[in-house]
């Protein structure tokens, strides 16, 4: 895009303005600090000219949008087309609280729901399990059983709702309560629109909300894809996931290059499954975090299409510009949150979201102001709401695509966290791939050291946090917080023994024999599970058929 002689002109116009009129301007007033960082601790240049992106060619590298390389965005229109996605997470407690919260979002303008499982359910435990004690309902909805979903769903048109749902480990049983739900409803698998998370990877990696090891689980991650391509075709079956990776203290480069490690190994799975790429590529989704650092976000969106663009054109050989596409989610960044001065997370949570805005996102929760202390409550989930809602209509920042596409700081970012993504990627491949990976540890240490590196910046006051190392006050919290319903895990556990008295435990038996079958052998699981949900089988039951022949995963010890 530059003309050569024109890059030596402006080095040397540089260098005289560094002389001269910077020199001066040092001299009487030097800068706030030695050295500026992004988020990830990546020093930031004073100024950003064509020189650091020399390069840089227009069709190669950026495009348009809604053309390869998908750099500017996956649809020729972006949000002047359709508005992202609004999908506040939610739930807590029994189904009957959370799917009045569900009802509560969806008239004041969600767009999609999003639902929030607790501890039990996301491990595969009954709520009423001896493993499961304490925590019902605390970091979500407590999801049992098919009538713990039914109810979730009460009185919400599946057929015209989407749902999304972050599940990993049980993902494929949970989906199948989902489904069954809808057939109750009178709406048809192939009607239904969501996404389930069932990215077991960063569990591995980041979360460690696992319950099988590594194979099995990857198994029952394609087992649910190929289900998904034949019989519900516009569910997107998995949601790669970096967001976790990136509360657990990952840089930006590492959400992305670990994220899209993952989802690269996805692919090579399915592949191995005998699926056709241009099949099953389509519905693969992303979800990522929104942290602080707000050109540094940008630019790794941007950076993420590319890169996925490229991969599965030229390395998996995918023929249909539809799986090039790399659709995401976008979370704002829970771990940055505080429990000091919690009014002015609203602040943080706007420039987040602003950023997966800018940055192109297909969909968006905004976190509560009270996260760090607790669920939100309905009036911190409202404003929350509102925050999407502002800048959607009053900010003009969705009135044209890629705003920011062209400016030498943002394209030196996005080539430079790109270029940082195959390094790492490189260096998964020296390893053996992702799982041995997984099992040397490499990305769990990688994270590690980044999240010590980031805590001993703010305690060394080498990164500033408002209201927590700066600007900090003493006062009482005033905020309300959530009150769950204190007689919710008693109705919780008379459904459950009500549900294994009353239901045909003939029928149950058979249907857990035959999933037991399926799983010692190859077919695929999903019609096994479906048919063992539709008789009432319990999530902990189904778990303990397939922990029974998978076995139970325990983390290697790294020294």
């Amino acid at each position: 895009m530059y003309d050569r002689q024109k890059l030596d002109q402006l080095r040397q116009s540089l260098e005289t303005w560094e002389k001269t009129s910077l020199h001066k301007t040092l001299a009487n007033m030097p800068e706030r600090q030695d050295q500026f960082i992004t988020t990830s601790s990546e020093p930031v240049e004073r100024l950003y000219t064509p020189l650091d992106i020399p390069d840089l060619d227009y069709e190669r590298d950026l495009g348009l949008p809604g053309e390869y390389p998908f750099t500017r965005g996956v649809h020729p229109t972006l949000h002047r087309g359709k508005l992202w996605t609004m999908r506040m997470f939610a739930g807590f407690g029994t189904a009957e609280e959370t799917n009045a919260r569900f009802k509560y979002l969806l008239e004041q303008g969600q767009t999609g729901l999003s639902v929030a499982f607790d501890l039990p359910t996301l491990m595969g435990y009954d709520s009423d399990a001896p493993e499961a004690l304490g925590e019902f309902g605390k970091c979500g909805v407590a999801v049992s059983s098919l009538k713990d979903m039914e109810i979730l769903l009460a009185d919400i048109p599946l057929d015209k709702v989407s749902t999304s749902m972050t599940i990993n480990s049980p993902a494929a049983i949970v989906w199948a309560m989902y489904i069954a739900a809808a057939e109750k409803q009178g709406v048809r698998p192939d009607q239904l629109r969501g996404t389930i998370q069932n990215d077991i990877l960063k569990e591995y990696i980041a979360q460690k909300e696992y319950i099988f090891p590594p194979e099995p689980s990857m198994r029952l991650v394609v087992d649910t894809i190929e289900f998904g391509t034949t019989t519900v075709p516009q569910w997107n079956t998995i949601s790669i996931s970096g967001y976790h990776i990136r509360e657990a203290g990952a840089t930006a480069a590492q959400e992305l290059a670990f994220t899209l490690s993952d989802g690269m190994e996805y692919v090579r799975w399915a592949l191995q499954r005998g699926l056709d790429i241009d099949d099953f590529a389509p519905r693969l989704s992303y979800f990522f975090n929104a942290h602080n650092d707000f050109f540094e976000e940008i630019a790794k969106y941007r950076a993420a299409r590319r890169i996925w663009a490229r991969e599965m054109k030229d390395t998996f050989g995918a023929k249909s510009p539809r799986s090039w596409l790399m659709r995401f989610h976008t979370q704002t960044a829970g771990c940055s949150l505080t429990a000091q001065q919690p009014e002015i997370n609203v602040v943080r949570v706007a420039i987040q979201a602003l950023a997966a805005v800018l940055g192109g996102t297909q969909s968006l929760h905004t976190n509560s102001r009270d996260e760090a202390l607790a669920l939100p409550s309905q009036q911190a989930a409202t404003i929350a709401l509102r925050t999407q809602q502002i800048i959607a209509e009053e900010s003009g920042v969705a009135n044209t695509i890629d705003p920011l596409g062209g400016s030498f700081f943002v394209e030196a970012q996005t080539n430079h966290i790109e270029a940082q993504a195959y390094d790492y990627f490189r260096r998964i491949a020296d390893l053996g791939g992702v799982l041995p990976a997984i099992q040397k540890g490499f990305f769990q240490t990688e994270i590690a050291d980044s999240a010590y590196r980031y805590q001993r910046e703010i305690d060394g006051g080498i990164r500033r946090i408002v209201g927590v190392n700066a600007y900090a006050e003493d006062k009482p919290l005033t905020i309300p917080l959530l009150e769950m319903d204190p007689q919710g895990y008693e109705r919780q556990a008379n459904r459950l023994a009500e549900i294994r008295k009353s239901r045909d435990n003939a029928r149950l038996g058979q249907t857990l024999d035959k999933l037991r079958l399926a799983c010692q052998g190859t077919d695929n699981t999903m019609p096994y599970i479906l048919d063992a949900v539709r008789a009432y089988a319990t999530l902990g039951e189904i778990i303990d058929v397939m922990r029974e022949v998978f076995g139970k995963y325990q983390e290697p010890t790294w020294i």
